[in-house]
């Protein structure tokens, strides 16, 4: 089954593999899981990670073969609560992009205008650093109120490595 609609165009962006997750803010995740849960039978048994280092409270789960992050704030002001304050309401925080070389990839989005914004949750650090799934980087431009993410994931070797220091 061809899901692809005919209209689409396809990107010429060489660095881009494929999607890597989509973040969404939310004021509670359990009350956002158990909507996924209901409506769209994300397994209700879904863990909900909290981060201390970032303080964020997040809900991953794949669906139709995307990972789906339901991110929310463990502080009033966090970087979700803020984001849900600012534009009114929950919604589509980010969409992380999976890439095979970052330098690259944030070579091209620079040299076609995108400035780097700093990564919230590592207290403001700016360009490829590690997290806990590979070495990521935000552009500073939205694309039509979007985050945008960039992220080169670990080889074994690169996991191993990070595990031994743990990011956020």
């Amino acid at each position: 089954m061809n899901v692809h609609s005919p209209k689409s165009a396809p990107s010429d962006n060489p660095n881009i593999l494929s999607l890597k997750h989509m973040a969404f803010a939310v004021k509670d995740a359990d009350a956002a899981l158990k909507s996924y849960a209901r409506f769209l039978c994300v397994p209700g048994d879904t863990k909900i990670m909290e981060y201390a280092k970032s303080r964020n409270r997040v809900a991953l789960f794949n669906l139709g073969g995307v990972e789906y992050q339901l991110c929310q704030s463990m502080d009033p002001g966090g970087r979700f609560d803020a984001w849900i304050k600012a534009r009114g309401g929950e919604g589509l925080h980010h969409i992380c992009y999976a890439v095979d070389d970052i330098n690259k990839a944030l070579a091209h989005a620079q040299a076609n205008g995108a400035q780097l914004r700093g990564c919230k949750g590592c207290g403001g650090v700016m360009g490829s650093h590690p997290h806990p799934e590979g070495y990521v980087a935000f552009l500073d431009n939205d694309a039509g109120g979007i985050e945008i993410e960039f992220m080169q994931v670990y080889t074994p070797e690169e996991l191993k490595q990070y595990e031994a220091v743990k990011g956020i």
